[in-house]
């Protein structure tokens, strides 16, 4: 068989990728059951991306089925082949906050980069995959096995999308994620994802007024996805004017002591905090600010009613500047996989309504995350809140000598001159779903990590030579003995 000139090959695409790519970004697939119904489980516009895709791969005369709107796929190569090669992509995206130059539904090309949210997690990696598998077919490659480009629907909450999948259908052999970073991940920390409830005394004076020093809680509103360090947060205190204005005055001294944006606003008889912290994946809690726990930390003496003074004191005293969980004593580590991490989410408190935290850890081996359970369930007792069940997720991990692994280093290293060194993560992506998967870029070494922040972008150049490397990722995966 002659050379084949991958490069050429993609870019004789680009204009067909980018406009593609362009119009599955245009739609704000943001998970929304208030929307679903039979077949759309995961909301209207997240329906809408999956028939999008599929559409694109009916066009190629490809194979392609829709599961219940859990996830669906398009598959190319052999139908009589037993085992099938996956490249496991994601659809949904998270919540577009903050303040971004220009619409995030609204993809938008400015020096070299395109910008729009799921530019780089996880559609512009998809539909690189996508033209990759295109690339393939229309070269007419054997292939030895199939390949199937999955498409899921709920990687930002809880893959809910690939339990079905590996309920309704066999898995992959062999396969890769590309939503994380070259050159390859094959090792994932687990998960516990879960939801701390105060459990309110249903006395209306320890609910209401601001009987305690005057002041009272009225609410508290920080964070959008658990997987996301929240970016803002507000509170609103009623209380006698005085009080409010001394409140104020304390709360612009702390902000200007600590370098924190934040503002106090005396409102229909309420004084109104707000604060701004740094976004950042909730994988890495420690690049970011979360504005939640830093306002609570500024509210922790604040004499509230009883039950705002326990939703405060637990997320000051467990969670406030320490996303190791040292303070929870659910803190370790080992040499694989680093660091235990906590990111608190979503807080919420109201005092006519459900007032909660959500909690979203990512343990290495090492953890022992039954007990870590325990603990946190009893810490965060202590002051009135329950613990619901929570969603674990095991770490995964495949060892370095796997066929498979040698054939993508081979590609990564001819294709950029880079070494191929494996990585592990603390973010949790669709290749945990398989014995024999790992996630494959589509972030290159050295290049900014935008993914979950505000202004998210691919570069249109390093989103071509992804392209590249998938397919030949594709081709040989799909002709190896595994």
């Amino acid at each position: 068989m002659k050379s084949i000139d991958w490069t050429g090959e993609v870019l004789g695409r680009k204009e067909a990728l980018l406009g593609d790519l362009a119009e599955l970004l245009k739609i704000p697939s943001i998970k929304d059951t208030g929307t679903g119904e039979a077949g759309k489980p995961m909301g209207r516009e997240i329906a809408r991306a999956l028939e999008f895709m599929l559409g694109l791969a009916e066009r190629e005369q490809w194979r392609i089925q829709n599961l219940d709107g859990y996830a669906g796929y398009a598959e190319y190569g052999p139908a009589e082949s037993a085992d099938y090669i996956g490249v496991l992509c994601h659809l949904d995206v998270v919540p577009a906050t903050g303040p971004w130059t220009s619409p995030p539904f609204e993809p938008e090309v400015r020096d070299g980069k395109m910008y729009a949210r799921g530019a780089i997690d996880d559609k512009g990696p998809t539909m690189a995959a996508f033209y990759a598998m295109k690339i393939v077919k229309e070269l007419g490659l054997p292939l030895k096995h199939r390949v199937r480009i999955i498409f899921g629907t709920d990687e930002e909450h809880t893959m809910s999308c690939m339990e079905h999948y590996r309920r309704v259908e066999k898995m992959p052999v062999a396969g890769f994620a590309p939503d994380a970073e070259f050159p390859i991940i094959h090792a994932e920390k687990g998960q516990i994802n879960t939801r701390i409830v105060l459990q309110k005394s249903g006395v209306a004076g320890e609910q209401e007024g601001t009987a305690h020093g005057g002041v009272g809680l009225i609410s508290f509103h920080s964070g959008s996805a658990a997987n996301m360090v929240p970016e803002a947060a507000e509170a609103a205190v009623a209380g006698e004017p005085s009080l409010l204005t001394a409140i104020a005055g304390q709360f612009n001294d702390y902000c200007a002591g600590n370098r924190l944006k934040g503002a106090a606003v005396l409102q229909d008889g309420a004084l109104v905090l707000s604060l701004q912290g740094k976004a950042a994946h909730g994988m890495e809690p420690q690049l970011g600010v979360n504005a939640g726990l830093e306002l609570a930390h500024f509210l922790r003496n604040t004499d509230f009613q009883p039950d705002a003074k326990h939703f405060i004191a637990c997320l000051d005293e467990y969670f406030y500047d320490d996303p190791a969980g040292r303070r929870i004593g659910i803190a370790c580590e080992d040499e694989i996989m680093g660091p235990l991490t906590v990111n608190v989410g979503i807080m919420r408190y109201a005092s006519s309504e459900s007032s909660f935290a959500c909690l979203n850890i990512r343990f290495p081996l090492v953890a022992d995350e039954l007990q870590h359970v325990e603990t946190i369930r009893d810490k965060v007792g202590k002051h009135r809140f329950a613990m619901e069940p929570p969603v674990l997720k095991k770490p995964h991990h495949v060892a370095k000598d796997h066929p498979m692994i040698a054939a993508l280093q081979a590609i990564y290293r001819e294709e950029t001159l880079l070494e191929p060194e494996l990585l592990t993560t603390g973010g949790g992506t669709y290749a945990s779903f398989l014995d024999n998967g790992v996630a494959f870029g589509a972030l290159f070494p050295g290049k900014e990590n935008v993914a979950h922040q505000t202004d998210e972008y691919i570069g249109i150049d390093d989103l071509l030579k992804a392209t590249v490397i998938y397919a030949r990722a594709i081709y040989e995966l799909a002709n190896l003995d595994i």
